[in-house]
């Protein structure tokens, strides 16, 4: 009993929110239980009660924890394009660290004052910093976010893509052949460009649109400062 007290009173929602988005990430977000959370933590399950009165509240605490600590990338290259550019890496950079918050994402509204400290206010204010005014700088955040969101989705399910990931070789190799062995009558485009067909998840990709992105922003909204039209390649970071 005296252990079981000591571990009780030195746990903190902190803590528990943590060992809950490990779980999350590595595992899957069905996977996260109150019991399987509280086995993790070395505490009972009724001790997790009184922190939180169900599953949701953990997810709704996991979503706001990822999103209070999304990292503002440096403000090395401060033209309106590179800023779009560094700001769309990064958040891909955090769903990729943390790939339950492209489902939590998806499926609830972040309030805290910490959630939309980390990844709106700040952003945004970024983004006017860089020289996109007032409405058209909210409008940017939401097509960076819209767009890291729905690649990253798109990527999760196919590894082969991550060209950073140890074995993504061999796993682009054996899609390719998937696709280039496809019957050519049925599937004579996906079996003739079965390369680029095997390139739609890859970070190359993910370059691609955000460079057509960025075309757009400038084309439609513009920004103070910015005579940009281009950027070379460059991989995502991990």
């Amino acid at each position: 009993m005296a252990g079981s007290r000591a571990r009780t009173k030195s746990l903190s929602t902190e803590q528990i929110i943590e060992v809950a988005t490990r779980i999350c990430d590595e595992e899957d977000i069905e996977v996260l239980t109150i019991r399987r959370l509280a086995s993790d933590l070395g505490v009972g399950a009724m001790t997790l009660y009184s922190y939180f009165r169900s599953k949701e509240e953990i997810l709704d605490a996991i979503a706001d924890y990822v999103m209070g600590n999304f990292r503002l990338p440096a403000a090395e290259e401060t033209s309106p394009s590179a800023v779009v550019r560094d700001l769309a890496l990064a958040f891909l950079e955090m769903m990729r660290e943390h790939p339950s918050i492209v489902r939590l994402f998806s499926t609830r509204v972040n309030t805290t004052p910490e959630s939309m400290r980390g990844a709106f206010e700040a952003v945004i204010g970024r983004l006017r910093e860089a020289g996109f005014k007032d409405g058209d700088a909210v409008r940017v955040y939401g097509l960076i976010v819209q767009y890291s969101l729905g690649f990253a989705s798109y990527q999760a399910p196919r590894q082969w893509g991550r060209q950073d990931l140890s074995g993504g070789e061999e796993l682009r190799r054996q899609r390719q052949h998937f696709y280039a062995a496809l019957p050519r009558d049925d599937f004579p485009n996906m079996v003739g460009l079965a390369e680029d067909v095997t390139a739609l998840p890859s970070d190359d990709q993910f370059l691609f649109g955000l460079e057509c992105l960025i075309g757009g922003v400038m084309g439609r909204v513009g920004a103070v400062g910015d005579a940009e039209s281009g950027h070379p390649d460059a991989a995502p970071t991990n």
